[in-house]
Formats: structure tokens, sequence, C-alpha cells
């Protein structure tokens, strides 16, 4: 009897997860179900396979006295539509084991490696230490003893010392880590964000090198680290919102890039795989808001988000929506555009909006509460700011404002805002995607913004420009179809 008492404790210690109910389909906003939501991912790659490892959240962190309780969950595919769901891969095993959390998986030599942090209370004390589990398929994982295999290192936080990057050298055989955490008595207080760098050819004895980054405002969280088509990149968040460095070189010098396309604040902690024909596949969630208000601050654990990772010739990143993880559609919907007849002008599927002194618009009701809907726009001339308002009422009241200014070269969807927008003075192509509160922006194949949107639900779509002549054109909204 007390055999079968200690087997069914250790059987509960971590959230239940039935992979046979979820979607196979696409990915995009995934969300498992039930009350549960995707927390920070961890994708990889082999062999034109993409591995989709994500830490499954229950009750917004709160679990196991608010340390998290996560454990890796997968899925995977060939071809970003069709996805297998698998079982957890990486559980709480162990009554000390508050949360595995984020890290990252590397192939060498026949077997995958997943090094990861474990969460736990040391004398009263929350300390984050590094663990590693090693699997001959990439879904049954081992844990390798002792475990945790590192502590911490010398001058760095034990309280913050997680999300390990790793990377093997192929010459000589040494996995590097680079590890999220705090330095300690740095000259700057306020400053002293880095990522430890160990390295070892054993995975026993490790040596501590020079931190690869420093100077960070807060622990920077979850990175990645990539050599990809002549540069390699070094990538952090910093409060979950995401940033990266540029080098020619493995360790730096580092440079900023002209713009932060990783940067959405509704895309949280992203990090990156390549994929098949030279491709890189970034994945990230969409957290939700406290108490399901449009205006609260994120709480953790939400819905998957991806973005296809193009380079421009200085090495700067852009962003894009997948192609195949765009929702499917019914056919485009017939579109009545009603016009201000002192501003604007147009057919079924375009507008032209001329507002010199003022704000012109023009508008199409009766559309989909979960739809897609592409356009392009044309900017003839200097203009202040033009856009559309989505999920708008009468009159635009409620809804949320897209907003497009070329002098400032920002992007703006309702309370979020993207940076460094180049371009925007220039015929552009927009595709927007909204569903079930996420409303998601792919401008001109090249940056995108995302936001998560609860409480309007009006079904106008407004058209706009402000002090310039703006043509809306080749609009198409389609209904997307039901999961």
């Amino acid at each position: 009897m007390l055999c079968t008492t200690a087997f069914i404790s250790r059987a509960q210690l971590g959230v239940k997860y039935d992979p046979t109910v979820q979607s196979t389909k696409s990915m995009q906003y995934f969300k498992p179900k039930g009350n549960l939501f995707v927390g920070d991912c961890i994708p990889f790659s082999k062999d034109g396979v993409y591995y989709y490892y994500w830490l499954l959240d229950s009750a917004h962190h709160k679990s196991l006295n608010g340390l998290g309780g996560h454990q890796w969950a997968l899925s995977k595919s060939s071809d970003l539509k069709n996805w297998q769901q698998f079982p957890l891969v990486l559980k709480i095993d162990e009554p000390w084991e508050k949360s595995i959390c984020t890290g990252s998986v590397v192939f060498y030599k026949g077997k995958y490696y997943a090094f990861y942090a474990t969460r736990l209370l040391n004398e009263g004390k929350v300390n984050e230490q590094l663990s590693y589990a090693i699997s001959n398929d990439g879904v049954n994982f081992e844990k390798q003893k002792p475990n945790p295999f590192y502590t911490s290192a010398p001058g760095y936080s034990k309280r913050d010392f997680r999300d390990p990057k790793v990377f093997v050298d192929e010459k000589t055989g040494e996995f590097h880590l680079f590890v999220s955490s705090w330095q300690e008595n740095t000259v700057m207080k306020n400053n002293g964000g880095a990522l430890v760098h160990l390295s070892s050819k054993d995975l026993k004895n490790w040596t501590v090198h020079e931190p690869i980054l420093t100077g960070q405002a807060s622990t920077p969280e979850c990175p990645d680290y990539f050599f990809w088509k002549g540069w390699y990149y070094l990538i952090y968040s910093d409060n979950s919102n995401t940033s990266y460095v540029k080098s020619k070189n493995p360790y730096g010098p580092w440079e900023a890039p002209r713009y932060q396309a990783l940067n959405e604040d509704w895309s949280n902690v992203v990090k990156t795989a390549e994929f098949k024909n030279g491709r890189r596949i970034a994945a990230a969630w969409v957290p939700n808001r406290f108490e399901g208000k449009d205006n609260n601050g994120e709480i953790f654990g939400g819905n998957s988000l991806f973005r296809e990772v193009g380079q421009e010739a200085d090495g700067t990143l852009t962003t894009s929506f997948p192609a195949e993880m765009v929702p499917e559609t019914t056919v485009p919907i017939g579109l009545k555009i009603i016009t201000d007849q002192q501003s604007s002008s147009g057919d079924n599927n375009s507008v032209t909006i001329k507002s010199p002194g003022g704000v012109g618009s023009a508008h199409i009701e009766n559309v989909p509460l979960n739809c897609r809907i592409t356009l392009e726009i044309e900017p003839i001339g200097a203009s202040e700011e033009f856009g559309l308002y989505l999920r708008s009422g009468e009159r635009t009241e409620g809804g949320y404002r897209l907003n497009f200014s070329a002098p400032n070269k920002t992007v703006k969807l309702g309370n979020t805002t993207i940076e460094g927008v180049d371009g925007l003075s220039k015929p552009i192509k927009i595709d927007i995607v909204m569903k079930d509160g996420i409303i998601d922006v792919d401008v001109d194949h090249k940056r995108t913004i995302v936001n998560r949107t609860y409480e309007q639900n009006g079904n106008f779509a407004w058209f706009y420009a402000k002090h310039g002549k703006v043509n809306f054109k080749s609009i198409t909204v389609s209904a997307l179809k039901q999961d």
C-alpha cells in the first residue's frame, strides 16, 4: 500500500496534459485545451522537422505556490501545417522540482541534449539551477545525474540563473551554455543583467568564461544564439520584450541592428530555429491580460505565435507571417465600401481618401469577428498618418486603431507600438488576422505587430487618412474557417 501511495503522489506532482485532444492543424495562435496555456518556447529543428518544445502553463504561473510548475510539451511538423502532439517530454518527477524552466536543445553524435533550469526552494529561498536530459529521438528524454548538475557561478545570482542556451563546437566537442543571470557587485548597480558563458567537454567539469553580454537593466531571459548567412546573432529578452545584437565574430564585439523587428510588446521571449531551404522560423507566445481587460498588463501564459525571419543585406532581421501558418479562410465576402462623399471615393475593393485639411474616412460593415483582411496601401505624397479601425462600431466607436505614421516610422495597433518601421511613405501590403481576441498584422512582409484584445467586438472596419491622400486597394475580407 505504501508503494502505491508513493506512486500516486509522484504521478500527480505536475499538471495533467492530454496530447490526444490537441489540434493537429496550424499551431499559429494555438492554446491547449482547458485551463492551460503556452509559455516560453524552445524551437529546434533537425532533418527538415520543426520541433516546437513549449512550457505548459497552468493558472498563469501560480502553480506550486507561484513558482510555475512548468513542464515541457512538444509539437512537431515537417511542413508547418500538420502537427504531431506528444505527451510531456520533461515532467516534474520529484517534489523538489518546482518548475522545469526554459532552456534549449542540441543534437550531437546521435543524441538530443535538452538543457534547462530547475526552479527549487533551498532553505526557504528560491534558486534556479541547471539540469539536462538526453534522448535518442527528441521525444523520450532521461534526466541526467547529478540533477541539478550546476548550481551557480561565482559572482552571479543564485535566484536568477536560468534559460541555458546550448551549442556545441563541432571541432572541439565542447558544449557551451549562455545562462541568464545577474552580476553581483557591478559598478552600475541597476545594470547587472548578464549572460554567463560556461563550457565543458565532459558535461561534468565546467569553465566560467567572461560573460557574453552584460550591462542589462534586467536579467536577459531566454537567450538564443545562431549563425546565419554570414552573421552571428545573440537574442535575449528584457521583461519579455525581445532584442538582439549581431556580429561577424562568434563572441562579438556586438552591434545593434537598424531596428528591432523581434521586439513586439505582445510577442514574448522570441526564439528561433532553422527550417528547410535556409529559412528561420521564430516561436513566441501572446500573453493574456489581467482580468481580461484591454488596458491591463500581461500575465504569464497565452497562445503560441510564429514568425518567418528574414535578413537584410546588413544583417538586420525582418519578420513576417509564415505562409503555411496563416489560418485557413472561406471565400472572400462581397464588399460594399461606404465613402465619405467629401473626402473619399471608391468601388467594392478600393477607396481613395483625400483629406489635406483634416481626416477623411470610408468603412465596410458586417466584417466577421474572426477573419483575414488583406489590402495594399498607397500614400500619394506626404501624409501625417493613415490606417484602419478594426472591430469598430458606427462612427469608429470602440474598436482598435491600426495606425501608420511615415514621419515617425511607427505602427500602432490599439495600445501597442513598433518603432523604426521603414518604407511607410511608399506602397505597402498589409495582412491582418483577427482570431479569438488576437489581432495580428504583417506590414509589407518586413515587420509584424500583434495585440491581445478583449472588449471591442464591432463589425465595422474603417479606413482613414489625415492631412494627405491615400489609396486603399485590393481589399479582401475572408472569414476564418472554424477549427
